[in-house]
């Protein structure tokens, strides 16, 4: 098997059909395979499994959270490398598994590559296209963007993979770290495109932000006790830095921010059983490689 294409949806049957629906023109069924973990739905997405019958469905009655359920999944792919993709992100490119083949073939070193995001919904893909960057871009990450990346099977294999210890926002980051410490790269290249169908407008509407800060100030905690030799300062950065941004200029970030602090306190021990720091320089590494836009 060439390729494996994975996707997580939880409640979300029509972004999803219009994902599957869009690699359905893309992707030879020979060679390439598609794997799909519902995780916790609780609406008729299931319902897909009779309509979309080359889809290898794998799922689990009670959510187990983003991360968790890529872990799960994963372990399921035969592909010599993996293509992660959100259930509301597909390709722009028709042939995004040829460039990411012959992208993995020119840089033996590189185990991530991380696409070009698209955010919004478009028209069509053509007026997605027009939003990429026209400019040809290639440069080294710190890490990548889970809506739209390929990994090499063999990589993930020599991490822990996805970790089930995060349960949304931020296990892209815990595997990226675990790649660069050993020894491989992250390729951010533009060559590979992918359309994130967001609404930001409508995220912000539906309270999305104050979601996002509560898990993010949570498992950026976590990823420092677990990977950081000497985390205490990074974490108290962290705080500080999300006091004064956040909890000080909105009362309801003001109630997660505390909230959050609770919930690290009570999981610490349980979160220390994962501990496994990688060298200093590394993070060095990171620190002084390029970041990729969101």
């Amino acid at each position: 098997m060439q390729a494996s294409i994975l996707i997580v949806t939880k409640n979300r049957k029509e972004e999803l059909e219009i994902t599957l629906k869009a690699l359905a023109k893309q992707i030879d069924l020979s060679v390439h395979e598609v794997l799909v973990f519902l995780d916790g739905c609780t609406d008729d997405t299931i319902s897909l499994k009779s309509t979309i019958p080359w889809v290898k469905w794998f799922s689990s009655e009670k959510s187990i959270g983003a991360s968790a359920a890529r872990n799960s999944l994963y372990l399921n792919a035969e592909g010599v490398f993996f293509i992660g993709l959100d259930d509301d992100a597909h390709p722009l490119n028709e042939d995004f598994v040829f460039k990411i083949e012959s992208l993995f073939s020119k840089y033996p070193s590189v185990g991530i590559l991380a696409f070009e995001e698209i955010k919004g919904i478009y028209l069509s893909d053509l007026h997605a296209l027009k939003q990429t960057e026209t400019k040809k871009k290639e440069y080294l990450s710190s890490e990548f963007i889970g809506c739209g990346f390929a990994i090499r099977k063999s990589v993930y294999n020599e991490t822990n993979g996805f970790p089930v210890w995060v349960d949304i926002y931020g296990e892209e980051s815990c595997l990226s770290i675990e790649v660069l410490s050993r020894g491989y790269d992250i390729l951010y290249s533009n060559e590979i495109k992918v359309n994130h169908r967001v609404d930001r407008e409508q995220r912000k509407a539906n309270k999305q932000n104050y979601f996002r800060f509560g898990k993010q100030l949570k498992n950026s905690t976590y990823y420092f006790l677990v990977y950081y030799p000497y985390p205490l300062i990074s974490i108290l950065k962290l705080y500080w830095h999300n006091f004064k941004k956040y909890a000080l200029s909105d009362f309801e970030y003001f109630k997660i921010y505390f909230k959050t602090i609770f919930i690290v306190l009570i999981h610490i021990p349980k979160i220390l059983k994962y501990r496994n720091p990688v060298d200093e320089n590394v993070i060095a590494k990171i620190k002084k490689t390029s970041i990729l836009k969101y």
